[in-house]
């Protein structure tokens, strides 16, 4: 069964389904375990240059998902280098930092990289580990009881390692890259029969099954272990595939990219995010759930690519428009000037937007 963005084209549509449920009285504040890097990023495009820039998977996954739940537990590793101003930030969205390892006198991970003018391919011009080398991940006492695991771009021998530190998650989502398919696949394997939901790229689901058609890689990632695929296609839009239920929602249109960096981890971050909040206000998680959370994902990407780093994200807000088109601030300063970007509401007497 094939389903769109706007509900339409779906003759037959399924009742109801419950992916993860608890009972009404079992109900509380979902907390969201993320794993990732928290870095440096210095990036070039055929528009402009960023400069030492805050980056990596870990920041941008935490900062769209502190749009969603206010509990969550970051596990990375940092030099002494790293801006204390963006640690104090995650912290004031709710983000707890006893899993971020600090090393003394340590340099923090740092990525250089090139774009081509198509802003879709790039090459990586420097690459220095540096902290990253040897770093064994340690997920705190709190955050082993996280109610939902993010499990971002990194080797898979620490992803191992933090799964098996974590106490039976409801939902854990991971998302990857064709480097480790080219050389840690048996591990990469190993992370994927353990999810609940694999997210990655087109290409990478090609490399990862050897099938071309995205319906058939899908089907063979279902055999690995995940219930959930989604096959992110960027300005193409996404594809999610579950059982024989497949939804596909389009990429929001950008007039204008600055720089893609992160938009990949965002929607991972916005759709985990989403998730979890859903779990927490009705204590569980349908397919049309799912299906907003796709939506949910592509818009908050769509942010990223507007400007270098985490920047864009740092300043937005979520509101609320209830009716649509009454317009609820989340936060005072952000009363006037509003861009706002809206996705499928969840019901029909609520829309999520974002104002920047």
């Amino acid at each position: 069964m094939e389903e769109f963005a706007d509900g339409k084209n779906t003759p037959g549509c399924a009742s109801k389904q419950y992916l993860w449920r608890k009972s009404q009285q079992s109900l509380k504040n979902m907390s969201v375990l993320t794993l990732g890097t928290v870095a440096f990023d210095t990036i070039e495009t055929p528009f402009g240059s960023s400069g030492k820039v805050v980056g990596g998977a870990a920041s941008y996954i935490a900062l769209a998902v502190s749009q969603f739940v206010r509990k969550q537990h970051l596990v990375s590793v940092i030099g002494e280098d790293f801006p204390q101003e963006f640690l104090t930030e995650l912290s004031g969205r709710g983000t707890c930092l006893n899993g971020l390892s600090l090393v003394k006198g340590g340099k923090s991970l740092h990525w250089s990289g090139k774009y081509h003018q198509d802003m879709v391919q790039r090459d990586t011009l420097a690459t220095d580990l540096n902290v990253l080398v040897g770093w064994e991940p340690k997920v705190c006492k709190s955050g082993n009881k996280a109610d939902f695991v993010m499990l971002g771009n990194l080797d898979p021998e620490v992803q191992l390692a933090v799964l098996d530190q974590v106490n039976a998650p409801q939902v854990v989502v991971l998302d990857t890259m064709n480097f480790w398919m080219d050389i840690a696949m048996e591990n990469l394997k190993k992370v994927i029969s353990r999810v609940d939901v694999l997210t990655v790229n087109d290409e990478e689901a090609r490399q990862l099954t050897g099938e071309y058609f995205l319906p058939k890689a899908a089907r063979a990632i279902h055999k690995m272990g995940p219930k959930t695929v989604v096959i992110k296609k960027g300005e193409h839009g996404a594809l999610m595939f579950q059982d024989n239920k497949v939804f596909f929602a389009p990429a929001f249109p950008l007039e204008e990219v600055i720089d893609p960096t992160g938009a990949g981890d965002t929607f991972a971050g916005g759709f985990i995010g989403y998730l979890a909040s859903r779990q927490e206000a009705t204590g569980e998680v349908t397919w049309e759930d799912m299906k907003q959370a796709v939506v949910v994902g592509s818009v908050m990407a769509s942010f990223t690519c507007e400007a270098f780093g985490t920047s864009k994200l740092r300043s937005l807000s979520m509101v609320v428009l209830s009716p649509p088109g009454n317009m609820r601030p989340s936060s005072p300063e952000s009363s006037s000037g509003f861009r706002t970007r809206t996705g499928v509401a969840p019901k029909p007497s609520m829309t999520l937007a974002w104002a920047s």
